[in-house]
Protein backbone atom coordinates (compact mmCIF):
# COMPACT_ATOMS: atom_id res chain seq x y z
CA UNK A 1 0.00 0.00 0.00
CA UNK A 2 1.04 3.66 -0.92
CA UNK A 3 -0.19 6.76 0.53
CA UNK A 4 -1.22 8.74 -2.14
CA UNK A 5 -3.23 11.52 -0.47
CA UNK A 6 -6.05 11.12 -2.64
CA UNK A 7 -9.61 9.10 -2.11
CA UNK A 8 -9.74 5.78 -3.64
CA UNK A 9 -11.14 5.97 -7.09
CA UNK A 10 -12.46 3.04 -9.34
CA UNK A 11 -12.41 2.81 -13.40
CA UNK A 12 -16.42 4.00 -14.56
CA UNK A 13 -17.71 3.62 -18.02
CA UNK A 14 -19.30 0.99 -20.52
CA UNK A 15 -16.00 -0.57 -20.62
CA UNK A 16 -16.80 -2.27 -17.14
CA UNK A 17 -19.96 -3.89 -18.90
CA UNK A 18 -19.41 -7.92 -18.08
CA UNK A 19 -16.92 -7.49 -16.20
CA UNK A 20 -15.78 -7.99 -12.17
CA UNK A 21 -13.60 -5.65 -10.20
CA UNK A 22 -13.00 -5.55 -6.81
CA UNK A 23 -13.05 -2.92 -4.26
CA UNK A 24 -10.22 -1.12 -5.92
CA UNK A 25 -11.50 -0.93 -8.69
CA UNK A 26 -8.78 -3.71 -10.61
CA UNK A 27 -9.78 -6.66 -12.60
CA UNK A 28 -10.55 -9.79 -10.76
CA UNK A 29 -11.80 -11.91 -14.00
CA UNK A 30 -8.88 -12.87 -15.84
CA UNK A 31 -9.80 -10.72 -18.99
CA UNK A 32 -6.91 -8.19 -19.24
CA UNK A 33 -6.80 -4.69 -18.05
CA UNK A 34 -9.97 -1.75 -18.38
CA UNK A 35 -9.23 0.82 -20.52
CA UNK A 36 -11.18 3.62 -19.64
CA UNK A 37 -10.50 7.28 -18.89
CA UNK A 38 -13.44 7.88 -16.51
CA UNK A 39 -12.51 7.56 -12.21
CA UNK A 40 -15.17 7.60 -9.92
CA UNK A 41 -14.07 8.37 -5.91
CA UNK A 42 -16.51 5.34 -3.78
CA UNK A 43 -15.66 7.47 -0.42
CA UNK A 44 -18.96 9.69 0.07
CA UNK A 45 -19.97 11.74 2.88
CA UNK A 46 -22.60 8.89 4.52
CA UNK A 47 -23.91 11.99 6.20
CA UNK A 48 -26.28 12.61 4.00
CA UNK A 49 -29.02 10.29 2.27
CA UNK A 50 -27.94 9.77 -1.71
CA UNK A 51 -30.59 9.80 -3.52
CA UNK A 52 -30.51 11.13 -6.97
CA UNK A 53 -34.05 13.72 -6.73
CA UNK A 54 -33.52 14.14 -11.08
CA UNK A 55 -34.48 10.68 -11.35
CA UNK A 56 -37.30 10.86 -9.01
CA UNK A 57 -39.58 12.90 -11.58
CA UNK A 58 -41.51 16.37 -9.92
CA UNK A 59 -40.33 15.54 -6.53
CA UNK A 60 -43.04 12.67 -6.44
CA UNK A 61 -41.46 8.83 -6.14
CA UNK A 62 -41.98 6.37 -8.48
CA UNK A 63 -41.57 2.82 -8.34
CA UNK A 64 -39.46 0.55 -10.15
CA UNK A 65 -41.29 -2.00 -11.47
CA UNK A 66 -39.47 -5.69 -10.71
CA UNK A 67 -42.10 -7.85 -11.98
CA UNK A 68 -41.91 -9.89 -8.76
CA UNK A 69 -44.99 -9.33 -7.31
CA UNK A 70 -44.35 -9.72 -3.93
CA UNK A 71 -41.24 -7.20 -3.81
CA UNK A 72 -43.85 -4.79 -6.16
CA UNK A 73 -46.85 -4.86 -3.05
CA UNK A 74 -44.54 -5.00 -0.10
CA UNK A 75 -41.21 -4.15 -0.62
CA UNK A 76 -41.18 -1.63 -3.97
CA UNK A 77 -38.60 -0.02 -4.72
CA UNK A 78 -38.29 3.99 -5.64
CA UNK A 79 -36.40 4.92 -8.40
CA UNK A 80 -33.35 6.67 -7.63
CA UNK A 81 -32.82 5.34 -4.71
CA UNK A 82 -30.25 2.60 -3.04
CA UNK A 83 -31.29 -0.31 -1.71
CA UNK A 84 -29.66 -4.00 -0.46
CA UNK A 85 -30.25 -7.40 -0.20
CA UNK A 86 -28.88 -9.26 2.89
CA UNK A 87 -29.48 -12.46 4.33
CA UNK A 88 -27.82 -15.91 5.45
CA UNK A 89 -27.19 -19.34 3.74
CA UNK A 90 -29.76 -20.69 1.79
CA UNK A 91 -32.63 -17.86 1.33
CA UNK A 92 -32.50 -17.92 -2.07
CA UNK A 93 -30.82 -14.65 -2.68
CA UNK A 94 -29.28 -15.75 -5.60
CA UNK A 95 -32.20 -16.85 -6.99
CA UNK A 96 -34.05 -13.50 -6.17
CA UNK A 97 -31.15 -11.12 -7.70
CA UNK A 98 -31.17 -13.67 -10.93
CA UNK A 99 -34.99 -12.79 -11.24
CA UNK A 100 -34.79 -9.22 -10.76
CA UNK A 101 -31.76 -8.79 -13.00
CA UNK A 102 -33.28 -10.52 -15.86
CA UNK A 103 -36.58 -9.08 -15.37
CA UNK A 104 -34.95 -5.67 -15.24
CA UNK A 105 -33.04 -6.01 -18.36
CA UNK A 106 -34.90 -8.29 -20.21
CA UNK A 107 -38.78 -6.46 -19.99
CA UNK A 108 -40.30 -3.84 -22.57
CA UNK A 109 -38.07 -3.29 -25.60
CA UNK A 110 -37.94 0.86 -25.17
CA UNK A 111 -36.75 0.33 -21.58
CA UNK A 112 -34.45 -1.94 -22.34
CA UNK A 113 -31.52 0.64 -23.49
CA UNK A 114 -32.03 2.62 -20.50
CA UNK A 115 -31.96 -0.50 -18.07
CA UNK A 116 -28.37 -1.76 -16.87
CA UNK A 117 -27.62 -3.72 -13.25
CA UNK A 118 -24.30 -3.80 -10.74
CA UNK A 119 -24.24 -6.50 -8.83
CA UNK A 120 -22.16 -6.13 -5.68
CA UNK A 121 -20.90 -8.98 -4.09
CA UNK A 122 -19.99 -8.32 -0.12
CA UNK A 123 -18.17 -10.80 1.66
CA UNK A 124 -19.08 -12.86 -1.42
CA UNK A 125 -18.39 -16.72 -1.64
CA UNK A 126 -16.50 -17.31 -5.25
CA UNK A 127 -19.20 -20.09 -6.25
CA UNK A 128 -22.68 -17.78 -5.81
CA UNK A 129 -19.99 -15.13 -8.04
CA UNK A 130 -19.61 -18.17 -10.42
CA UNK A 131 -23.17 -19.41 -10.21
CA UNK A 132 -24.40 -15.52 -10.85
CA UNK A 133 -21.65 -14.44 -13.74
CA UNK A 134 -21.66 -17.60 -15.55
CA UNK A 135 -26.16 -17.86 -15.36
CA UNK A 136 -25.77 -14.19 -17.23
CA UNK A 137 -23.22 -15.08 -19.81
CA UNK A 138 -25.46 -18.43 -20.76
CA UNK A 139 -28.50 -15.58 -21.15
CA UNK A 140 -26.24 -13.30 -22.84
CA UNK A 141 -27.09 -10.48 -20.47
CA UNK A 142 -23.47 -9.80 -19.69
CA UNK A 143 -23.44 -6.47 -21.70
CA UNK A 144 -25.54 -4.56 -19.32
CA UNK A 145 -24.20 -6.11 -15.71
CA UNK A 146 -21.23 -4.45 -13.96
CA UNK A 147 -19.90 -6.63 -11.28
CA UNK A 148 -17.80 -5.99 -7.69
CA UNK A 149 -16.96 -8.33 -5.58
CA UNK A 150 -14.95 -8.38 -1.83
CA UNK A 151 -14.68 -12.26 -1.19
CA UNK A 152 -14.42 -14.11 1.70
CA UNK A 153 -10.58 -14.40 1.90
CA UNK A 154 -10.14 -10.69 1.53
CA UNK A 155 -9.91 -8.37 4.92
CA UNK A 156 -12.96 -6.57 6.53
CA UNK A 157 -12.25 -3.35 5.19
CA UNK A 158 -11.74 -4.57 1.23
CA UNK A 159 -15.41 -6.72 1.93
CA UNK A 160 -17.09 -3.59 3.37
CA UNK A 161 -15.93 -1.14 1.05
CA UNK A 162 -16.79 -3.31 -1.74
CA UNK A 163 -20.53 -1.82 -1.44
CA UNK A 164 -18.94 1.60 -1.78
CA UNK A 165 -17.96 0.63 -4.77
CA UNK A 166 -20.99 -1.08 -6.53
CA UNK A 167 -22.81 2.46 -5.21
CA UNK A 168 -20.11 4.16 -7.35
CA UNK A 169 -20.65 2.16 -10.69
CA UNK A 170 -24.39 2.47 -10.08
CA UNK A 171 -24.33 6.60 -9.52
CA UNK A 172 -22.19 6.37 -12.88
CA UNK A 173 -24.87 4.61 -14.70
CA UNK A 174 -27.32 6.96 -13.43
CA UNK A 175 -25.61 10.38 -14.08
CA UNK A 176 -25.83 8.35 -17.85
CA UNK A 177 -29.58 8.32 -17.82
CA UNK A 178 -29.77 4.52 -17.19
CA UNK A 179 -32.44 2.71 -15.20
CA UNK A 180 -30.10 0.97 -12.02
CA UNK A 181 -31.32 -2.28 -10.53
Amino acid sequence: VERTGSPLTIPVGDELFGRIINVSGEPIDNKGPILTKKYSVIEKDLSKPYLNPDRLGGGRPKMLETGVKMIDLLFPLVKGSKMGLIGGAGLGKTILILELIHNEITRAPEKVQRSACVFAGVGERIREGNELYYEFQKQGMLDKIMFAFGQMNEPPGAKFGVAFTGVSLAEYLQSQGKDVL
